[in-house]
């Protein structure tokens, strides 16, 4: 499904932004960063041996474990095959609004599992039914094999919410770094279908283009958890070739018009590579009149991956 992009280079789009106000690092997280200093490139290892570790990290954080009043793992049919999908179902009586998450893990990494306990804070701050999506993963699967099992499982809630005790007319989409990519192409997706209509997206340190050369990604290149080099090998393992990144699908910020798209939240985090493509999306955006946007870039200490447990 994926869509073109626009003459990118030469509209100017795309700025890099300031270096952020140093804030000293929560000692927290500069212990674990610090603890991390050692190990090898994740990108240097096999694509088994990066999952194993990386979602085995992630399993071991402490959880919040929000209480729900069900959470239900399913299956739906997609074009390519079956899609896992897990539903949160907050406490009450519905039907609820929707909100359809993707997780992150630079589309190689990440479970329904690694993204459980964020879901179900999600689900029962919001008073919404989280559905989280297990979308085929690269390299195994390459671009646009994600994108297609999110927007196939957003197709079927439209049509399926009932089953759920959901609401299909109130839908929204979120996700986490590689998982709001999804969640932003998605929305690019349903305007220019013409459906199903979104009424918000959440992004979360979204990744919005194929490039590593803005402030944030040579700022914090490396130190801080998601490398430079990391995401390079990210991008290598979803993408068929170079062409494939200059696609608004791939690359939502590279979408020549982005009217008429929901309201948004984009949070970004202040010390992490992908700052600068949050911080460019929420402006661009903005000036194409999104209702309802606000831009948040921590004054926290957070680097990737803080906010949300994401794998």
């Amino acid at each position: 499904m994926p869509t073109g992009g626009g003459n990118f280079g030469s509209m100017g789009l795309f700025r890099t932004y300031p270096a952020a106000e140093a804030v000293a690092l929560d000692p927290a997280i500069a212990s674990a960063l610090e603890a991390e200093a050692g190990a090898p490139a994740l990108q240097t290892l096999p694509v088994d041996e990066v999952r194993m570790l990386r979602e085995g990290l992630a399993l071991k954080r402490s959880r919040l474990n929000e209480p729900l009043a069900r959470v239900e793992d399913r299956t739906i049919e997609g074009e390519a095959g079956p899609i896992p999908i897990r539903v949160y179902t907050p406490q009450g009586s519905g039907p609820f609004p929707i909100v359809v998450f993707a997780h992150g893990g630079g589309w190689v990494l990440g479970t329904l599992d690694t993204h459980d306990d964020l879901c179900r804070s999600i689900s029962r701050r919001s008073e919404s039914l989280v559905v989280s999506v297990g979308y085929r993963r690269a390299p195994e699967h390459r671009f646009p094999a994600a994108l297609d099992d999110f927007a196939a499982a957003l197709q079927w809630l439209a049509a399926h919410a009932g089953e759920v005790n959901g609401d299909g007319t109130r839908l929204a989409v979120a996700g986490d770094s590689a998982g709001g990519n999804l969640a932003a192409a998605v929305c690019l997706a349903a305007r220019d279908r013409g459906g199903p209509p979104i009424a918000s997206q959440l992004l979360i340190y979204p990744v919005t283009n194929h490039g590593f050369d803005t402030a944030s990604y040579h700022q914090f290149a490396t130190g801080y958890g998601l490398t430079r080099d990391l995401m390079i090998w990210f991008w290598d393992q979803y993408l068929c070739g170079p062409a494939d990144g200059r696609s608004a699908s791939a690359s939502p910020l590279r979408a020549a018009d982005l009217a008429a798209l929901p309201p948004a939240l984009v949070i970004t985090a202040a010390y992490d590579v992908l700052r600068d493509d949050g911080e460019a999306y929420a402006a661009r955006l903005a000036q194409a009149g999104a209702r309802s946007l606000h831009a948040i870039s921590s004054d926290e200490s957070w680097v990737h991956q803080s906010r949300g447990r994401a794998g």
